[in-house]
């Protein structure tokens, strides 16, 4: 997995054939709603984690890996935010590949792991139109409960348990973007997180001790979804003082439906010219629990 390079045109022809607007800088125009853009009824084998291990392998294709995990909040209230970055995916990965060429990309659908039917979901790590492809196949379950917050730390558990990553063996770190508008979870209870992977968990995952693991093998950012469509706005303060205890200013970005495909693209752009020895490093942990527009 993951050869093959990125093609605007291409995307813009795939989209087409299914069905969809596409406007002159070829991203997808048009209101679609979050069912519409999102066709699964059901958790696609392509994207069913159970027993399974994602791999991003260095090739002559792409010699020096860059993998990405976008984890995207697939519950009722983040419908407006998916469909955002459903439609602007060919600005946000043309931009990319402009500047890099070694970035692959898995797709999660996130939901609540106590509540839901398919609470985790993920792609292969793909650099080409495949990336459209399985984004597509995402089932947006559109559930979610009662507790307060979706299981988002299930993208760190997935990237530090079931992907094997070549960029580990030069040294370097992935990377791993969730995107939501609900507090951080304080656990992964055992049993639903078992079910989901198939096993390997032997007690409920404190998202402390999980948070201290994951940042060794990547780094770790989030977007708060903050708008009048999402819950991110009731829970804004919950939200800063949850995700805010563990990142900082520059890991924590408030964002709305409008600008998240561009800090997508300024974080993986900085990250991977960190990755290649382009720019300084990033600086020491900044103000924590402070959100940030950009």
């Amino acid at each position: 997995m993951g050869s093959g390079i990125w093609s605007r045109d291409k995307f813009a022809d795939y989209s087409r054939r299914a069905g969809r607007s596409v406007n002159a800088s070829g991203a997808i125009s048009g209101n679609y709603s979050a069912q519409e853009m999102f066709k699964s009824r059901s958790l696609d084998p392509a994207l069913n984690v159970y027993n399974k291990i994602r791999e991003c392998r260095d090739s002559e294709e792409h010699p020096e890996t860059v993998p990405v995990i976008l984890a995207l909040d697939v519950t009722g209230s983040m419908g407006g935010a998916a469909v955002e970055v459903a439609k602007k995916l060919n600005t946000v990965m043309t931009e990319l590949y402009d500047s890099t060429k070694d970035v692959e990309f898995l797709i999660m659908g996130i939901g609540d792991l106590a509540y839901d039917y398919a609470p985790i979901q993920a792609s292969q790590f793909e650099s080409d139109i495949r990336i459209a492809e399985q984004l597509d196949k995402v089932f947006f379950e559109a559930g979610g409960g009662g507790n307060g917050y979706e299981s988002y730390t299930a993208a760190w558990y997935f990237a530090l348990n079931h992907t094997s990553l070549d960029c580990h063996g030069r040294g370097k770190k992935g990377l791993i973007i969730t995107m939501g508008d609900e507090p951080l979870n304080p656990y992964l209870p055992k049993d639903p997180l078992n079910r989901a992977l198939g096993g390997g968990a032997e007690a409920d995952v404190e998202t402390s001790a999980l948070y201290s693991e994951v940042t060794e093998k990547f780094e770790v950012y989030h977007l708060a979804v903050i708008d009048l469509l999402s819950c991110g706005g009731r829970y804004k303060d919950k939200i800063m003082d949850t995700f805010g205890a563990y990142l900082d200013s520059d890991h924590l970005r408030q964002v709305n439906v409008h600008n998240i495909s561009g800090t997508i693209i300024r974080i993986v752009k900085a990250f991977a010219d960190r990755s290649c020895g382009v720019g300084k490093e990033a600086s020491e942990t900044k103000s924590k629990g402070k959100l940030i527009s950009w």
